[in-house]
């Protein structure tokens, strides 16, 4: 059993940065990936950034060169640092375990960008 809780959304101003963070608890022998998901309202969940357990990130091109995908494994930790925002990126976003057997998903932390 798999609990995964984001934190760091907020409303911040165009041009403005962001840390999200998500912490893992429960029992995790091992894993294959984490990622970043966005959603906005009628739209669909939208893969931003992953990151496997051996480090190797990848990025939808929408924010490649602005966000920036990490882990701390020891505090069983993930963090997706959101630069130069825009009122695009406005969504709520979830992050996502992919263990050897299933996927974990968090409910989610709300980011507003306003223009």
């Amino acid at each position: 059993q798999v609990q995964l809780v984001e934190s760091g959304g907020a409303l911040v101003q165009a041009g403005g940065s962001l840390r999200l963070s998500c912490l893992a608890s429960g029992t995790i022998s091992g894993y294959i990936s984490m990622g970043w998901y966005r959603q906005t309202p009628g739209n669909l969940r939208e893969v931003i950034a992953t990151i496997s357990s051996g480090g190797r990130t990848s990025y939808v091109d929408s924010v490649k060169g602005r966000f920036t995908i990490s882990k701390d494994d020891a505090k069983n930790t993930v963090y997706l640092q959101m630069n130069s925002l825009q009122p695009e990126d406005t969504a709520v976003y979830t992050c996502n375990l992919e263990t050897f057997g299933r996927y974990y998903w968090g409910k989610g932390t709300l980011v507003n960008v306003s223009s």
